[in-house]
C-alpha cells in the first residue's frame, strides 16, 4: 500500500509549535556504545519456537532457522542479544540445553506456564546470532541455581583449556570456545513473579560472590548485577544502593528494565514515557554514584538498560495458560499489535537512551520476534516489520560516533503519569569524518511544530541526505500481514536548510530523521 509523502507544510489541527534546538558538534554526552542497540530473546510465547526455529516453515533452512526472520533481523541491526531470559533463567538448567537433542529433556518453563523441549539451547542459539550478525550476552541461573553452577556454565562456555567440561562442548560440536563476555547475574530478583526472589541484601551478597568466582574462571568479563525490575517497585532506589554496596567492586554496570504502556484516554501521557524513562536513568546513575562516593572508589558503575520497550502487559494475564495439567509448547504471548503511536514511543524511548550516552553503555529492545517484537513471524506466512521496527533500524544504522549535549527551548504541557512534559524531544550524533544524525519527535496529538536546528562546530559544514517521518493521520494505524508498510517512515520534504542552520516540520504524533553528510561524500 502507498503512502504519500509528507508535506512539506504538514497540517495539525492547531497552529503549529514554534521549537528551536542548539547543536554543536563540540558538545558532546559521550561516544555511543554499539551495544545500545541490542536485542533481547527469552524462551516465552513464539519468540524461540515459530520465531527464530520453525523447521516446518517454508523459509526454514537446514537447520530449521527461518531465513525470512533473520533478514529481518539483519535489517533491525540488533549488535547483541541478551539470552536465554528474562525469567525463563530463572528456572533454567544450562544442562539441558546442550548435546544431541534427541537427549535433551523437556521441562516445565514455569515463568511462562509452558512446556520447554530445549531443541533449541546454546549451541543453537549461537549458530543463528552468527546469522544475523549479533554478538551473545547470556543471564546465569541465580533464583533457583547459584554460583557453582554459573561457573560451570562460564567454563562450558569461554574455556579452551581440556577439561571435563570444554571437552563437553567439544564433543558436541563446538571445539573453540563461545568467547562470550557479557554476563547477567540473574534476573529480576527483586520481583515477587521472580523463581527464588530475594532481598537486596541476599542477592548482593549472592551477586558479589558469584562475580568473584566468575572472574576467577575469566578475570575480563563483563558483569551485569541486577537493578530494580522498573521505577516503580516499593525498594526501588534502596535496592540500588544495597545491592551496590555489595557488588561495586565485583561488577560493570547495573541493569535497568523499563516497559510502557497507555493508561485508558491518556495517550498524552503515554507518549510522554521517554520523560519518565530519562528520570529513571538519572535516579540510578545518582544512586550508584553515592555507593562510589562514600566507598572512595574511583570506578564508575555503566547501566545496561537490558529490557525496554512498548508492552501491553496487562494484556497478558489472560493469555496464559492456567490449568495444572496444561502445560503447551509456544503459545502464543503478547504478540501485539503495534501502532504508529507505538512507533513513535518507541523512537523517543531509544533517543533517551541516546542522550545518556555517557552511562548507558548497553541496552536490549526486548524482544525481537513475535513476543513484544518488532517482527512478526507467523506460522503460515512471511514475516512482516511492525510500526516500532522502523525507529530502531534507522537509529541503529546512523546513530554513530557520539551523542551530543542537545539545547532546546520548546513548549510543553502538564501530563497526569510525568507531570510537566516538553512536545518535542531531541537526540542528536555527530561521527567526525562522516557526518551526523538529528532524531526529533512531537509529542503534540494535534499540533505540528516547526523546529529550527542550529548547527555549530563541524555540524555547521554538513548537508542534508535524509530525512525522513513516521507518522499516520490515524493515530492507531498498524502494519499487518495483508499491509505490511500500512505504517513506514517517508520522505519529509519540509526540510529547508541554510548556512549554520536547518528547520523541518513536524507532524503530530511523529518520528523524524534528519541524516546529514558531508558536501563531498553521502556514505548511504
Amino acid at each position: 500500500m502507498q503512502r504519500a509523502e509528507v508535506a512539506d507544510d504538514p497540517l495539525g489541527r492547531e497552529s503549529p509549535l514554534r521549537v528551536r534546538v542548539a547543536l554543536d558538534s563540540e558538545r558532546v554526552v559521550g561516544d555511543i556504545d554499539r551495544r545500545l542497540f541490542g536485542g533481547f530473546v527469552e524462551h516465552m510465547g513464539r519468540g524461540v519456537y515459530g520465531g527464530i526455529y520453525a523447521p516446518g516453515h517454508p523459509s526454514a533452512d537446514e537447520r530449521g532457522f527461518r531465513r525470512d526472520v533473520i533478514d529481518l533481523v539483519r535489517e533491525l541491526g540488533v549488535t547483541t542479544v541478551r539470552y536465554p531470559g528474562g525469567n525463563f533463567v530463572s528456572g533454567f538448567h544450562w544442562e539441558d540445553s546442550v548435546g544431541p537433542r534427541e537427549l535433551r529433556p523437556t521441562r516445565l518453563n514455569l515463568a511462562w506456564h509452558s512446556s520447554e523441549t530445549n531443541e533449541v539451547g546454546i549451541h543453537e542459539f549461537a549458530e543463528w546470532l552468527s546469522e544475523v550478525d549479533a554478538e551473545l550476552m547470556l543471564a546465569v541461573n541465580l533464583g533457583t541455581r547459584g554460583t557453582r553452577e554459573a561457573i560451570e556454565f562460564l567454563e562450558y562456555v569461554n574455556i579452551s583449556a581440556p577439561t571435563r567440561l570444554s571437552q563437553w562442548r567439544s564433543e558436541n560440536g563446538r571445539a573453540e570456545p563461545f568467547g562470550v563476555k557479557m554476563w547477567c547475574l540473574g534476573n529480576e530478583m527483586d520481583g515477587p513473579w521472580q523463581l527464588g526472589q530475594r532481598t537486596p541484601e541476599d542477592y548482593g551478597i549472592l551477586a558479589a560472590q558469584t562475580a568473584k568466582a566468575m572472574r576467577q574462571v575469566d578475570p575480563d568479563l563483563e558483569l551485569v548485577a541486577c537493578g530494580s525490575s522498573h521505577a516503580a517497585m516499593p525498594t526501588f532506589g534502596e535496592w540500588e544502593k544495597v545491592v551496590l554496596t555489595h557488588t561495586y567492586d565485583d561488577v560493570d554496570y547495573l541493569s535497568c528494565h523499563a516497559y510502557y504502556e497507555p493508561e485508558p484516554d491518556d495517550r498524552a501521557s503515554f507518549l510522554g514515557s521517554a520523560v519518565n524513562m530519562d528520570r529513571f536513568i538519572d535516579a540510578v546513575v545518582a544512586t550508584a554514584d553515592h555507593v562510589k562516593a562514600v566507598r572512595g572508589s574511583s570506578k564508575t558503575i555503566a547501566v545496561s538498560f537490558d529490557e525496554w520497550n512498548v508492552w501491553y502487559s496487562s494484556r497478558l494475564p489472560e493469555q496464559l495458560p492456567r490449568a495444572a495439567d496444561d502445560w503447551p509448547l509456544a503459545p502464543p504471548l503478547s504478540e501485539e499489535d503495534y501502532t504508529v503511536t507505538d512507533g513513535v514511543v518507541v523512537g523517543d524511548l531509544l533517543m533517551s537512551l541516546l542522550r545518556h550516552a555517557d552511562r548507558v553503555r548497553s541496552a536490549s529492545l526486548a524482544q525481537i520476534v513475535n513476543v513484544i517484537a518488532p517482527i512478526a513471524a507467523p506460522d503460515n506466512g512471511p514475516a512482516w516489520r511492525k510500526a516500532t521496527f522502523h525507529p530502531f533500524a534507522l537509529t541503529a544504522r546512523h546513530a554513530r560516533g557520539r551523542s551530543l549535549d542537545v539545547v532546546i527551548d520548546t513548549p510543553g504541557h502538564h501530563t497526569a503519569v510525568h507531570g510537566d512534559t516538553p512536545f518535542v524531544s531531541v537526540a542528536a550524533t555527530h561521527d567526525p569524518g562522516r557526518g551526523g544524525a538529528v532524531f526529533l519527535v512531537n509529542r503534540h496529538e494535534s499540533a505540528a511544530a516547526e523546529v529550527t536546528v542550529e548547527l555549530s562546530g563541524a555540524l555547521a559544514v554538513l548537508v542534508v541526505a535524509e530525512a525522513v517521518t513516521l507518522h499516520d493521520p490515524d493515530l492507531d494505524a498498524q502494519n499487518s500481514a495483508v499491509f505490511p508498510d500500512r505504517v513506514s517512515p517517508r520522505p519529509n520534504r519540509s526540510v529547508r536548510q541554510q548556512p549554520g542552520a536547518l528547520s523541518v516540520q513536524l507532524p503530530p504524533v511523529s518520528w523524524t530523521m534528519v541524516r546529514l553528510v558531508d558536501a563531498e561524500a553521502d556514505e548511504g
